[in-house]
């Protein structure tokens, strides 16, 4: 199984952009890898190598199973090669198939039913999304968060919070029904939903309102001069005393609040994709490794918390990345398997052949494309130039 990694900008020296990068990318990829190691032996299956990178190995060891564990030269991916596996994307070798014995087949990925080779891809994307919960549950238990509640201190005139209704001293419960505990809350929502109209529910003295707000889609440079496109109502917080507490939370709490953060961003990033589809998502919001590398030092330069949710968030990305029904991913296969299951025998080995290689070129043109968006957005070569001063 190949786990692709693609999503994600630079400045400042190079090893405080590298070291933070593989250490996120490596943590979310090792993972990816292990939910299909773990499932793939507990089906019966043999790992023939287990990798952390492509190309040439830097180095590795073979276990007592004779599984080769190695890390690659290129800490762009990874993958899990099974015993009958063509290569990393996990393509079937027919023709060494064909020469193994019936005890040696069985115990390739494509000897297993059905339902068990669907287990063991799937299993990647799951690890991912389970990491997430886990990170998440994790900050949320040991170092918790400060909230400050949603109570609006000022509005902007003739802005989308103004044209709604909004007055100084509304309280903020729920956006679209989800409730809001505090104003970072109401933030990510909106920042997120830029052109979108939302229904939000306010506490104004002793009565709720239902106010009807689009935020407007506007440019803004974030503490490390990065530019995004975001969505904007016009008002800005209270911060009076006693309105800002800080919160742990007990573990069954935070796991909880884990699947509900995976699960926010899951639905976001759907949200986005479907939009760039159809056209109402700007595309140059989708980034490659060198996007990855510069949030991944900028987040270190604020704290290893701060970097772990960064992890945790390009966790639930890569899962999901990863579950498109595209030819050479895990959505890819799963998509091959569900075929299967509908025509009761597997596609033809030449269908199987022409996907994988449509699947090859989407995904290459994926990551092209990308790093394109990278060089255009990312200041490159005042990047390079200040990287080895």
């Amino acid at each position: 199984m190949e786990v692709l990694a693609s999503m994600g900008g630079f400045g400042g020296s190079f090893l405080s952009y590298v070291i933070p990068f593989l250490f996120v990318l490596t943590v979310v990829i090792f993972f990816h890898e292990l939910g299909h190691f773990l499932v793939g032996r507990w089906c019966g299956v043999m790992v023939e190598t287990f990798s952390i990178g492509f190309g040439r190995e830097i180095f590795g060891w073979t276990d007592k199973h004779n599984t080769r564990w190695k890390v690659g030269w290129l800490p762009l991916g990874g993958y899990v090669k099974f015993l009958g596996d063509a290569g990393a994307a996990s393509t079937p070798d027919n023709e060494n198939l064909s020469a193994l014995d019936e005890e040696t087949r069985s115990r390739t990925l494509h000897a297993k039913p059905l339902p068990q080779r669907a287990a063991v891809v799937a299993a990647g994307p799951f690890a991912n999304f389970l990491l997430s919960i886990v990170l998440f549950a994790g900050l949320f238990t040991i170092v918790g968060q400060s909230i400050t509640q949603a109570r609006v201190d000022q509005v902007q005139p003739e802005s989308a919070a103004a044209e709604a209704g909004f007055q100084k001293g509304d309280v903020v419960i729920s956006v679209d029904g989800r409730s809001i505990e505090g104003f970072s809350d109401l933030q990510r929502i909106v920042t997120l939903s830029a052109d979108v109209p939302l229904t939000i529910r306010v506490e104004r003295g002793d009565e709720q309102l239902t106010l009807l707000a689009t935020p407007r889609a506007e440019t803004v440079t974030d503490r490390f001069g990065n530019e995004q496109r975001i969505g904007l109502l016009g008002i800005s917080r209270s911060v009076e005393e006693g309105e800002v507490r800080h919160v742990r939370y007990d573990p069954f709490t935070a796991v909880w609040m884990g699947v509900q953060e995976t699960w926010f961003i899951v639905a976001r990033t759907g949200e986005y994709l479907g939009g760039m589809i159809v056209g109402t998502q700007d595309t140059d919001q989708l980034g490659g490794p060198l996007r990855i590398a510069q949030v991944s030092g900028q987040v270190a330069s604020i704290g290893f918390d701060a970097l772990i949710n960064l992890t945790a968030i390009l966790s639930v990305s890569i899962g999901l990345l990863n579950l498109l029904p595209i030819p050479m991913l895990d959505g890819g296969h799963l998509l091959y398997y569900a075929f299967e299951a509908v025509r009761g025998r597997p596609l033809g080995e030449q269908a199987q052949e022409f996907g994988f290689r449509v699947g090859l070129a989407l995904v290459m043109m994926l990551m092209v494309f990308a790093t394109w968006n990278d060089l255009v957005n990312l200041r490159v070569v005042e990047f390079f130039s200040n990287m080895f001063s």
